[in-house]
C-alpha cells in the first residue's frame, strides 16, 4: 500500500494581541514564515486597526472584543500590548487554556509577574517571554566559549544598547502604561542576555536620567551587577542617540570576545571577534533573523507543550532585577 504523506501537519493557531508597529513590521511577518504556525486571529481595542491588519495579513478573524478573541479558533497568543495590559491579558489567556508568548517586560511589577507564572502553571499552559537575543547563533557561540572556559575565568561582561526613539504618543513614554523608560524597554534585554551568557547576577549600582528628552520616563540608564559565579556585568542603554556602536564585550583572564551589530539590528550582519593569548585575532560574521528563530522555538514548545527556552520564571527574575536597579537609581537620583 502506498503511504500518502500528511500534507497538513498539526500547526499552532496563533492569536495576536496588540497591533502596534512591532507586531505589524516584525511579529506578524515572522510568524507567517514559521512552518507549523498559522495566524488565525488578531485583537485590537481599535476595531478599524484590527480589520486593517487582518486584511493586510489575510487573517480570518479580527475583533475589538477581548472575550470574543479568546473564544476564537486559537491555541496560543502573542501579547504585544502596552505593559500595563500584560497582567490581565495573560491571566485571561491562561484561564482560556491558551499558551502565551508575552513581550517584555512581563508585567509592571514582580508581584504581578509571580501571579502570572502561578496561574499559567495552574492552567497547564506554557508562558514564554520574548527575549530574542538568546536565539542569535553568535550569542549561543559566545555562551559555549564561556562554558568551555576558552577565554578563562570571566572578569566582566559589558553591553551597550543605544537607539533613537524620540518622544511621541507611544505608550513607552507614559509611566502609567509602561512602568518606566529605557530600563523597562532596553535594559531588560541586557539583563536577560547577561544571565543567559554567564548565570545569575545581583545589582550593585544604577543611574537613571533624562539627558536629552524631558519626559515622564528616563532616556538613559546605566548599571553594574555582580555575577554569582564571580566577575561583573555592566550595561548602558539610551533612547536618545542617533548613531551608536552597540556591542557586547566579554573579558576573561585568558582572552576576550567582542560582538558588534547584534544588539538593536534586526537583520544586520553581526560580527564576533575572539582574542586568545598566543593566537591571532579570529573574526566570524553571521546574518540572521533572530526573531524568526525565536518564534520557531516558541511555536515548537507550544506544539509539544514543553518548557520554552525563555520562561515566565525568566521574566520574573528579570523584573526583580529591574526593580532593585530602579530602587538604587531612585536613591541616587540626579537632580
Amino acid at each position: 500500500m502506498i503511504k500518502i504523506r500528511n500534507r497538513n501537519p498539526k500547526r499552532v493557531r496563533w492569536g495576536v494581541i496588540g497591533l502596534g508597529r512591532f507586531s505589524e513590521t516584525a511579529i506578524l511577518p515572522a510568524l507567517q514564515n514559521v512552518r507549523k504556525a498559522k495566524i488565525a486571529s488578531v485583537y485590537s481595542k481599535n476595531s478599524l486597526r484590527a480589520k486593517n491588519i487582518a486584511d493586510k495579513f489575510s487573517v480570518p478573524f479580527h475583533t475589538n472584543d477581548f472575550a470574543e478573541f479568546l473564544k476564537s479558533d486559537i491555541d496560543a497568543v502573542y501579547i504585544g500590548s502596552s505593559n500595563n495590559d500584560h497582567y490581565s491579558q495573560v491571566l485571561a489567556a491562561a484561564a482560556a487554556g491558551k499558551h502565551i508568548l508575552c513581550d517584555k517586560p512581563l508585567a509592571l511589577s514582580s508581584e504581578q509577574a509571580e501571579e502570572m507564572v502561578a496561574v499559567c502553571k495552574k492552567n497547564n499552559v506554557q508562558l514564554a517571554v520574548n527575549y530574542i537575543y538568546r536565539f542569535h547563533p553568535l550569542l549561543e557561540k559566545a555562551k559555549e566559549l564561556i562554558s568551555k572556559q576558552t577565554i578563562g575565568k570571566i572578569i566582566s561582561i559589558s553591553t551597550n544598547f543605544n537607539i533613537h526613539f524620540p518622544p511621541d504618543n507611544n505608550f513607552r513614554f507614559s509611566k502609567e502604561l509602561s512602568g518606566g523608560g529605557v530600563m523597562r524597554d532596553l535594559a531588560t534585554h541586557m539583563l536577560d542576555l547577561m544571565r543567559f551568557l554567564y548565570g545569575e547576577v545581583e545589582p550593585v549600582s544604577c543611574i537613571m536620567d533624562n539627558i536629552i528628552y524631558r519626559t515622564e520616563v528616563e532616556d538613559f540608564a546605566s548599571g553594574q551587577l555582580k555575577f554569582n559565579n564571580g566577575g561583573y556585568a555592566y550595561f548602558c542603554v539610551s533612547s536618545n542617540c542617533l548613531r551608536a556602536l552597540n556591542r557586547i564585550e566579554i573579558v576573561g583572564n585568558r582572552g576576550s570576545i567582542s560582538i558588534e551589530n547584534l544588539i538593536g539590528g534586526r537583520f544586520s550582519s553581526a560580527k564576533m571577534s575572539i582574542l586568545l593569548e598566543g593566537e591571532g585575532k579570529k573574526v566570524f560574521r553571521k546574518r540572521t533573523n533572530k526573531l524568526h528563530i525565536a518564534l520557531k522555538s516558541f511555536n515548537n514548545s507550544f506544539l509539544r507543550n514543553t518548557t520554552p527556552v525563555v520562561t515566565g520564571e525568566d521574566g520574573l527574575v528579570n523584573l526583580l532585577l529591574l526593580e532593585k536597579l530602579e530602587k538604587y537609581a531612585a536613591e541616587k537620583r540626579v537632580n
